[in-house]
């Protein structure tokens, strides 16, 4: 990437994290804050936990259109300038409705498709992936970091002060956004990285990315319903004291890392994803039964917990990938927004059923609801078919006779490594999708510019 590429890239990825650093530094440590509040009830502190995935789940897509009419900077200000409220709301609340509410307009600043959008607009089409693959380390890396420093920052100033450090790193990314994040020359719509309407009804009925939306569905359901117990089983069952569980998520985080790493090689370079994907799933499944069947023996929980983050770390790794290859290569932003969408309301429903499950079961009716959602995910996954291998790339194409879109994109299709083509004229852009070992590039871009 040039310079000012770069720029664009690594300050949208820092107003990303910045924003992720705060929601994610909550979740260890929200379950024993919120039992306090008046009011509480353990279905009452599931629905607070995951609450702010709902308006986050709805408000995703709608945020990313208006981005288009309005701007983006100016929907990123607002989005984070309700962030920033929402957290003040939860931090002056001492009542679990209040802080339901403050979820809710954090939530409601659902700016991430918009950011996406501006890197689009920011970036050419030969290094967008790079852009991208920039803010999707960032989003990894601030859940991993907001794990480990949300219970140390809660030793200092307490939960309600988190909230209040929410306020402040909005603040910084509103000022990252308009002092150091590039002006776009202009804002167009990016089939490759934004959602088009039209496409939708065409991306719900490919039952091949609707596996994949049900897995993030899944997995985040899962993420946070475990929230709601796991910190109290670290109490009860490892004697670690209040705050002091980033001790046991470093180093789970760690081995996690380790694990995951070679599962993506083994899983890309050696194209064995649906192998790696369906054994991560399994692993999913066998630590929540871990977890319902011996959370209670010290062992039984580290191995649970280590064996949980290694499957969800290699699905955070492979679901988005495995998104690009399947999607048409003019769809690939809407099946990312529907993807997303289905996420954030993953992380609903896992804080509304687990706060439900909980209060009627306790712990063990927590697991028992994540280990039949893995079970659900596994044989979802089981009956998917053998991913592709293609990767999309975006190609100029000229003006003239010869770009005809459907004749064009029939020429385009007879190239070395080209499986699809889709020519949209308006955009002078070809949409590919190919296998990288043996595309072509320099006969698709002579055919592209010959007229």
């Amino acid at each position: 990437m040039g310079r000012q590429e770069f720029r664009a890239a690594g300050s949208l990825a820092a107003v990303f994290s910045v924003r992720l650093l705060g929601l994610f530094m909550i979740y260890p440590v929200f379950a024993a804050y919120a039992q306090n509040l008046s009011g509480s009830t353990p279905y009452l502190v599931g629905e607070a936990l995951g609450i702010y995935g709902l308006s986050q789940g709805l408000l995703q897509i709608p945020f990313g259109l208006l981005s288009d009419r309005f701007g983006r900077k100016p929907m990123i200000v607002v989005g984070l300038l309700l962030f920033a409220l929402g957290s003040a709301v939860a931090a002056l609340s001492t009542s679990i409705g209040g802080v339901i509410f403050g979820r809710v307009l954090q939530g409601s600043g659902a700016v991430g498709s918009v950011i996406l959008a501006l890197v689009a607009d920011l970036t050419t089409e030969e290094n967008r992936t790079k852009a991208m693959a920039m803010v999707g380390i960032t989003i990894g890396g601030s859940f991993m970091v907001a794990l480990v420093t949300g219970p140390i920052l809660a030793t200092f100033i307490g939960v309600d002060g988190i909230f209040w450090l929410m306020v402040g790193l909005a603040m910084i990314g509103i000022a990252i956004t308009e002092f150091v994040v590039p002006n776009p020359r202009r804002v167009r719509v990016h089939r490759d990285a934004e959602t088009v309407p039209g496409l939708m009804m065409a991306v719900l009925r490919n039952k091949e990315l609707l596996r994949l939306d049900i897995g993030i569905f899944a997995l985040h359901s899962m993420l946070t319903a475990s929230f709601l117990v796991v910190p109290g089983l670290l109490r009860g069952t490892l004697d670690v004291s209040t705050h002091k569980d980033w001790m046991v998520y470093l180093p789970v985080l760690l081995v996690s890392i380790v694990v995951m790493v070679p599962a993506i090689i083994v899983a890309e370079k050696y194209r064995r994803m649906k192998g790696v994907f369906v054994g991560a799933v399994a692993a999913l499944l066998v630590s929540q039964v871990m977890l319902y069947l011996g959370a209670g023996n010290f062992y039984v929980l580290l191995a649970a917990l280590i064996i949980f983050f290694s499957g969800f770390n290699v699905m955070e790794a492979s679901l988005p990938s495995l998104i690009t290859k399947v999607a048409p290569p003019d769809a690939k932003g809407t099946a990312m927004g529907l993807y997303s969408s289905l996420q954030f309301l993953g992380i609903f429903v896992g804080g509304v059923v687990g706060g439900w499950a909980n209060q009627t079961g306790g712990t063990t009716g927590v697991f028992a609801l994540t280990a039949a959602l893995a079970l659900l995910w596994l044989l979802a996954a089981a009956t998917m078919a053998q991913p592709s291998y293609l990767t999309t790339r975006l190609l100029p194409i000229g003006d003239g006779p010869a770009a005809e879109p459907e004749s064009l994109a029939a020429r385009l299709r007879q190239v070395p490594g080209v499986a699809m083509a889709v020519v949209i004229a308006e955009e002078k852009l070809a949409y590919l999708k190919v296998d990288s070992k043996s595309f072509d590039a320099a006969m698709a871009a002579s055919l592209a510019g010959a007229s």
